[in-house]
């Protein structure tokens, strides 16, 4: 469908008009963007949900209906197998060096701080670097070694994550100036199990302002810069995650996705990237952009240190109402097993794409064919119908946590986040319920359409090469719509599903810079696409 063109008909001179009205009438706030872009957006979106969810909502539907179907269609578990070599400089070999004596907790951590310090002038991936305190907990992880207690894999293993979890007695900024330096209550659920993993943390990470854009720049913070060229973007919203993995300072981060900023960084900076099943991970703790959609998940230079890091953080959680009560596998074993009996197919029908991408991703499905065996490709035609209602939750939901600061302080956002955020008051609450309702049939449509045809499915991650900053720039009027549906185009669609998705590094694009796939499956099945992308490197090396 396409975008309402704000010269044209269809009623948008009438919304304008009404936006214009309603926008400090209903709501209070002075809007700060072009009614006529606003209103454009909201018609375009509403459009788009009345047409994806005809057929789609019966009396008796309910938005639990999907979290019910997650559980009852959970992926099968891959058979396990011993845990291979280490790959050099990864973060499994770094656990087997601190754990046989042969490498300290606090030499790691040295060493992650010097290059942290090396690198953060030019790409800039911390909000702050908390030296002494990382140092101390090593050292305190080095006692217990020597005292015999071994935590397990993350023992002593230096991480840093995005700024976007409390942490007791620390600021949190998500990239912000809207909050005071409010120390944290307590940490967050997710930073509590990696303390307990023995888990080292460098500090808070930087990230786009209030986890909200797809590039990794924050006019107020300073823009996270591409670790492979700082003209170009890192991506977002999770840029000093994918950034920090990929200069070498730390083994591992967690970031959190809601619309592709965990597998957008990592396409970028050529790393792994995973965005877990809806639920699995807890987010207590962590700060939303959609309650709805958001999922935490971890960043890392490979499939198993991606693997023992998820290991370390998933499974249910009382203090959030969205988690999954399931078991949680082994999943580094798992990935060892290799998931030899996996149909990996390719999903098509969503070009264009860039020449390079296009190229690498031929390649790509040509290596899964002689590693896994042929399978025929798979379309879903309600795709672009998905992408829309995960839009319109995240702009409602959006809207009604920021609402207040908006009043309040509306010079302390960024013209992009306020411009994203002021569609969502205006969207009507049918259109959201309506969304949040179509969920599950959406979903059985997906399972019983391409995913009946292979256990893994692969399209690219972002469909254009990597932009310089000045190319994605979304201050400048009337950008951001464009410069987000352009980097997020084949990501969103699978927060809505709530499927779990892996960006793996598969190539170069024109200008040298990382091309990613995404590896996405049936709910629950972060083992089997861990350990696919797993046989997949191992099988190029």
């Amino acid at each position: 469908m396409k975008p309402h063109d704000p010269a044209a008909g269809d009623g948008l001179p009438e919304l304008r008009s009404a936006i214009e009205a309603m926008t400090p009438r209903l709501h209070g706030m002075v809007s700060r963007t072009d009614a006529g872009q606003v209103a454009a957006e909201v018609l375009r979106l509403n459009d788009a949900v009345r047409a994806g969810v005809q057929g789609r909502i019966v009396p008796g539907s309910h938005p639990q209906d999907h979290p019910r179907l997650m559980a009852r269609t959970r992926d099968a578990l891959p058979v396990g197998g011993p845990l291979p070599t280490p790959a050099q400089g990864s973060l499994a070999q770094a656990s087997a060096m601190i754990q046989a004596g042969v490498v300290s907790a606090e030499t790691l951590t040295q060493q992650a701080l010097a290059r942290a310090a090396e690198v953060q002038p030019t790409l800039n991936p911390f909000i702050a670097i908390w030296g002494e305190r990382a140092l101390e907990q090593a050292r305190e992880r080095d006692r217990e070694l020597a005292q015999g207690r071994w935590r397990g894999p993350l023992h002593g293993i230096p991480l840093a994550h995005k700024d976007c979890f409390t942490r007791a007695g620390l600021p949190m900024t998500v990239g912000s100036k809207v909050f005071p330096d409010t120390p944290g209550d307590a940490d967050a659920a997710v930073l509590q199990r990696l303390q307990a993993a023995g888990a080292i943390d460098l500090g808070p990470l930087n990230l786009s302002e209030m986890v909200s854009g797809p590039t990794g720049q924050n006019p107020h913070w300073g823009d996270c810069c591409n670790a492979h060229d700082p003209s170009r973007v890192a991506g977002g919203s999770s840029s000093g995650s994918a950034v920090a993995v990929a200069a070498g300072v730390v083994f591992g981060s967690l970031g959190s996705d809601t619309g592709g900023s965990i597998r957008l960084p990592a396409s970028m900076n050529g790393v792994y990237g995973l965005k877990t099943t809806y639920g699995l991970v807890s987010r207590t703790g962590c700060f939303p952009r959609a309650w709805s959609l958001d999922c935490i998940g971890p960043l890392a230079c490979n499939a198993l240190d991606c693997a023992l890091i998820l290991q370390a953080v998933a499974g249910h959680d009382e203090d959030d109402p969205s988690s999954l009560r399931v078991d949680v596998p082994g999943y580094a074993a798992m990935v060892a097993g290799g998931a030899p009996d996996t149909r990996v197919a390719l999903l098509e029908g969503l070009d264009p794409y860039d020449d390079a991408i296009a190229s690498a991703l031929h390649a790509y499905m040509a290596h899964a064919a002689a590693v896994f065996g042929p399978t025929g490709p798979a379309r879903f035609a309600d795709l672009p119908a998905c992408y829309a209602m995960g839009d319109v939750i995240a702009k409602v939901e959006g809207a009604a946590t920021h609402g207040e600061w908006m009043r309040r302080t509306p010079q302390r956002y960024s013209q992009a986040v306020y411009s994203r955020t002021e569609p969502g008051l205006h969207i009507p609450a049918v259109r959201y319920a309506e969304a949040l309702l179509a969920r599950a049939k959406l979903l059985q449509a997906w399972l019983s359409g391409p995913m009946a045809q292979a256990d893994v499915l692969v399209c690219p991650t972002v469909p254009i090469p990597v932009p310089t900053r000045a190319e994605a720039d979304m201050e400048g009027k009337g950008r951001v719509f464009g410069v987000v549906a352009a980097i997020t185009r084949l990501t969103r669609a699978f927060n809505y599903l709530g499927l779990p998705v892996l960006s793996v590094p598969i190539g170069r694009d024109g200008n040298g810079m990382p091309i990613g796939a995404q590896l996405i499956g049936r709910p629950l099945s972060e083992a089997r696409l861990l350990a696919v992308a797993h046989a997949l490197a191992g099988a190029q090396a």
